[in-house]
Formats: C-alpha cells, sequence, structure tokens
C-alpha cells in the first residue's frame, strides 16, 4: 500500500512581501485614523463636559435682535447653505449670517500673548480675513484697552500639530485656558492685561457671542471645535485687569 503525505508549499517570496505590505497598510491606517480621532473624543470627553451647561442653540431672539442691529455688525444672508469646499480660513465664513463693520482706527494690527499656551507677541490684524496669516480682529469691535468687547478669531487644528507660531494652529490649545489665566495685548506700544472669565460653546448659528458690552473693556477669543472640525464655535471671554 502507497502512502501519501501532503506537503504545503512554501510561500513563494513575492507573496511574502505582499502579506507583509497589506499588513502595513491596516495597521497603518487604524494608525492614522486613532491619530485624528483621539484628539477629537479627548474634547469631547475632557473639555466639553465643562461648556455642557451653556451651549446655546440657535434661536429667534438672536436672530431678531440682529436684524435689529443690536448684534455688532449683523447681517442676515438669505439662501445661505454649510456647503462643502467653505474656506474656513477665511473670518467672514464662521459666522455665516453676520458681516464685520469697517472699523475706523488708524491701528492696523497689535499682538497678542498668551503665556499658559506658549503664545507671544501673535499678530493680530483688525479688518482682515486671512487666518493663515494671523489672528483676525473682528471688524467693528473696539480694540483691546477700549471701553466694549473687542472680537478676535484664531484658526486651529488637530492638537498634535498644535505650534502657537503658526496661525493655522495657534489656538488649538484654546480649551486648555481656565478662569483666572492671563491674556496681553500691546497696542500702539500700551501693553494690556485680561484675565478670563467665561468659556463657552456655541453653534455658528449663534450670533449673539458677538454682541457687544460697554459696562467694561472686554475680549472674546474664537476658534473652532472639536478640534480639527469646524462643528462648533468655542468662545473665550475676558476682561481687562485694572491696575
Amino acid at each position: 500500500m502507497v502512502l501519501y503525505s501532503y506537503i504545503k508549499q512554501r510561500p513563494q517570496p513575492y507573496r511574502q512581501v505582499l502579506s507583509a505590505i497589506s499588513t502595513l497598510f491596516v495597521f497603518g491606517g487604524l494608525s492614522l485614523i486613532g491619530w485624528v480621532a483621539y484628539p477629537i473624543l479627548a474634547f469631547e470627553i475632557f473639555y466639553a463636559p465643562r461648556f455642557m451647561n451653556i451651549i446655546k442653540p440657535y434661536s429667534d431672539t438672536i436672530i431678531s435682535e440682529a436684524m435689529e442691529n443690536k448684534i455688532l455688525g449683523a447681517s442676515i444672508s438669505e439662501g445661505f447653505s454649510a456647503e462643502a469646499g467653505v474656506d474656513y480660513t477665511r473670518a467672514s465664513t464662521w459666522f455665516p449670517k453676520a458681516s464685520p463693520q469697517v472699523l475706523n482706527s488708524k491701528v492696523s494690527s497689535y499682538l497678542v500673548s498668551i503665556p499658559k499656551l506658549k503664545i507671544e507677541n501673535a499678530t493680530s490684524r483688525v479688518g482682515s480675513e486671512e487666518l493663515s496669516k494671523s489672528l483676525i480682529h473682528w471688524g467693528g469691535s473696539p480694540l483691546p484697552g477700549e471701553y466694549g468687547t473687542s472680537i478676535i478669531f484664531g484658526h486651529s487644528s488637530l492638537v498634535w500639530l498644535y505650534d502657537p507660531k503658526d496661525y493655522l494652529k495657534i489656538f488649538s490649545k484654546l480649551p486648555e485656558l481656565n478662569r483666572g489665566d492671563d491674556i496681553y495685548f500691546t497696542v500702539d506700544k500700551a501693553t494690556y492685561r485680561y484675565q478670563v472669565e467665561e468659556m463657552k460653546v456655541v453653534s455658528p448659528e449663534d450670533l449673539s457671542v458677538l454682541e457687544q458690552k460697554y459696562d467694561d473693556a472686554y475680549v472674546t477669543l474664537i476658534t473652532c471645535v472639536p478640534p480639527g472640525t469646524y462643528l462648533k464655535r468655542l468662545v473665550v471671554k475676558a476682561r481687562m485687569v485694572k491696575f
């Protein structure tokens, strides 16, 4: 009786290479997904709960106030829809239902420093649009040091990519601020110190964050959250410290 045995043929070298490459692609893809998703999940888990009770929904009251010009520079745009391809490096796209006013000022820019975030002498341009080149001072709002609310937009990205000198990433760590943290503004050689008083998350339709309040000197910093997305807006409000 003849006995037979099956001997498995060794895989060809090229098949081993293809298998290894496939495995690398799978792990690489999973790593990339985790690299992008973790900062977003971390924001929702560790930071968002701090703002949960003050997230403001879109309301008819806000729109009616805007139509009465109670909200600084707000004008209602008919027919706007949030379509793909919106350029969020332009400040005017962040609150599509509002339009900045022209600020009659001899000051075209000033400096912003946030020690906790290692932001030092960042440039904020008055009435500009390009968030890739500087922070943007919302047109029509008063300058830091003046009564009223100075409004400043700054771009953000994934926390992993944070670079305080890169204006596309400069506000990525803004959620790490807390009440009492210092923010400094140098305007026309005068330096003003502000302290954080309030932080909240709002929708892009909530124009109330552009309101003016003239009982003191305030600053409102605004960026997109969760990091790397444009879903909502983080609003940090600070008040000037009197020396």
